[in-house]
């Protein structure tokens, strides 16, 4: 997940798909609406081995439809479902080890930042995203104000991409974009929209190709 593959140059849509009974249905409709970049699926409370059982089924959907599969923080559950990479919600000290071991074969993203200075100490061990927010913090239609800031600043200053977690509502793209983050994701916007997630992404997409910030050519 890098600006290279930011579809026209701009901010893309991340997924954050819950890893629930049918959500292979409610995957394959969002993302038969255009595009993303990649799916974090979010193992809500589920124990490791339904939650790699949840992994085993919604990966294929993500990957058939040219999205990055991402587990979250257990890298042999990345392993066994073939998802491409691994997001590490509350990194450690052993955060740099991880990262050596798996890449560049598999994408490491890193969340867990909640200020400037523990954002500089992840990204000091070179993740391949950071990720602003909480998986589950989309509670209100607007974005977090803390995550949108931090997003600001590290986009201004710091090479490493880094996706912002958007609100409940769709429209609130328009506001992570306007931070300069590379990527947005959204949850529950998508995944319980009224539409239906299909309606939700396209909408997604066209509020992003109207309103996102190009990025300059390196």
């Amino acid at each position: 997940m890098n600006r290279t593959q930011g579809r026209r140059n701009r901010c893309r849509l991340v997924l954050v798909a819950p890893a629930v009974a049918g959500g292979e249905h409610l995957l394959d409709a969002a993302l038969a609406g255009g595009d993303v970049a990649s799916v974090i699926i979010a193992p809500g409370d589920l124990d490791a081995a339904a939650y790699q059982q949840s992994c085993e089924r919604l990966v294929p959907i993500a990957q058939h439809h040219g999205a990055a599969a991402l587990a979250c923080d257990d890298s042999r559950i990345m392993g066994r479902s073939g998802a491409d990479g691994v997001l590490l919600t509350q990194p450690g000290s052993d955060l740099k080890d991880i990262i050596a071991q798996l890449s560049p074969n598999r994408i490491v993203g890193c969340a867990g930042a909640r200020d400037r200075h523990r954002a500089l100490e992840i990204g000091e061990c070179d993740p391949d995203f950071l990720f602003f927010g909480r998986l589950d913090g989309d509670i209100r239609p607007q974005p977090h104000p803390k995550n949108l800031a931090l997003a600001q600043w590290w986009s201004a200053m710091i090479e490493i991409p880094c996706v912002v977690m958007g609100g409940s509502a769709v429209d609130s793209v328009v506001e992570c974009a306007a931070s300069g983050a590379e990527f947005v994701a959204l949850g529950l916007a998508v995944f319980t929209a009224i539409d239906g997630p299909e309606a939700a992404v396209r909408q997604a997409n066209l509020l992003l190709d109207e309103h996102a910030p190009i990025f300059a050519e390196n």
